[in-house]
């Protein structure tokens, strides 16, 4: 009987081991028949960040036979109240996605508890760290992927061309919300500016004006939001020349183009979308942009064929050509430059292919405290986590 009794426990044993084992192992191979669900957080076609992610799906369909595409956007409170981000992606599951995709980090709480919720659904979180073993928000969930593209590189691009073109030395910052990802975004922008500043124009960063003005959310919600539009009406009429957009939708260039017609020579960079140039012709000096196809094509095919792990993946550019839809995960289209500074701008993207890091101290924060001593490198975790703007830079850090 003992010896019975102990075969029971050990046949438990297994089976709640073989349990755990399958409740921790990715979701099966789809197969060769993949429908993707992607949710968005703003209009599919707001010529900014959404356009991006939806255009990245478009650019895998046309690569992977037997993927279908299903979608839902403006997926934020204002335009959906009531309705939990989660509760989206189950009525994408009710329309047969087997991948579901949250497509911003102001999703992070309820994509993790659709994942949960959900383990037989390949889940992408974009621009989350919760699969990132060396992160501070480490949370192994076998079906999910975190992915982001590098886009403090072309921020910093962004700041170079703010740099070359500004007359008054006063750029300012269009921001959305703030956290940790775009306080570094912000700051990459600044480092760019400040470096063309001393070492291409050889002028006193003293005099270089970087202020940063935050709206509250990724894109203009009325009566909950400040209004992007004046924000940037605020920058052109106080002596700021140059307004280089975080959020997005296209407003920073919109102001632009309507103050250059009446005379006043101002530009802007927008954000997100590569083709957001269009929205200011004459007036964008560029636009730093994501490149959503290569990484969720990687995805799709993972899924499909069984190699899916769980990761977190930060993209860098095609340093060969920035530009590169099959291979670079961020770029940089450049708009109305000058000459020099179109050469400047390549100078630059060209240092960075060769190994210019530009998160290199001394640098502080804003309040004065150490960031990074003299010839200390940043790590990607102290990138990542940016907990204030830095020092030279005006605007809040934190939100009130």
């Amino acid at each position: 009987m003992r010896n019975i009794s102990r075969l029971f426990l050990l046949l438990i044993v297994a089976l709640a081991a073989g349990s755990a084992a399958f409740a921790q192992s990715a979701p099966p191979a789809a197969g060769s028949n993949l429908t993707i669900g992607l949710v968005m957080v703003g209009p599919y076609n707001d010529h900014g960040w959404s356009q991006a992610n939806y255009d990245g799906l478009q650019y895998v369909l046309a690569k992977v036979p037997g993927t279908k595409l299903v979608y839902i956007d403006k997926a934020n409170s204002a335009d959906r109240p009531g309705t939990t981000v989660s509760q989206l992606g189950e009525s994408l599951v009710a329309q047969g996605a087997k991948l579901v995709i949250f497509s911003s980090d102001d999703m992070t709480d309820e994509a993790i508890k659709f994942a949960q919720d959900h383990p037989e659904i390949f889940v992408i979180l974009t621009s989350g760290s919760q699969q990132w073993k060396e992160g501070k928000n480490y949370l192994p969930l076998p079906n999910m992927i975190n992915i982001m593209g590098k886009m403090e590189y072309m921020k910093m691009v962004a700041g170079v061309a703010a740099a070359m073109t500004t007359k008054t030395g006063k750029i300012g910052f269009l921001g959305p919300l703030i956290n940790d990802e775009t306080r570094r975004l912000a700051a990459s922008a600044y480092l760019g500016a400040r470096y063309a500043w001393v070492n291409y124009l050889k002028k006193d960063p003293a005099k270089l004006t970087f202020k940063v003005t935050w709206i509250g959310f990724w894109f203009n919600i009325p009566g909950v939001t400040s209004d992007p539009t004046q924000v940037a009406d605020d920058f052109f009429n106080s002596g700021f020349d140059v307004v280089i957009s975080g959020i997005d939708t296209t407003e920073a260039v919109a102001e632009a183009a309507k103050y250059t017609a009446q005379g006043k020579q101002v530009w802007a960079i927008p954000y997100d979308y590569a083709k957001a140039l269009d929205e200011g012709k004459g007036v964008s000096l560029g636009v730093p942009y994501f490149n959503w196809g290569p990484a969720y094509l990687n995805a799709v095919k993972s899924a499909m064929n069984g190699s899916w792990k769980n990761h977190f993946e930060w993209n860098e550019p095609d340093w060969k050509n920035i530009n590169n839809p099959d291979t670079s995960a961020v770029g940089f289209n450049k708009g109305t430059l000058s000459k020099d500074a179109t050469a400047t701008v390549d100078k630059f993207i060209g240092e960075l292919g060769k190994g210019l890091n530009l998160w290199v101290g001394p640098l502080n924060y804003q309040d004065g405290s150490v960031f990074l001593k003299k010839g200390e490198k940043a790590t990607d975790q102290q990138i990542w986590y940016l907990p204030q703007l830095l020092q030279g830079m005006e605007g809040q850090s934190v939100s009130k």
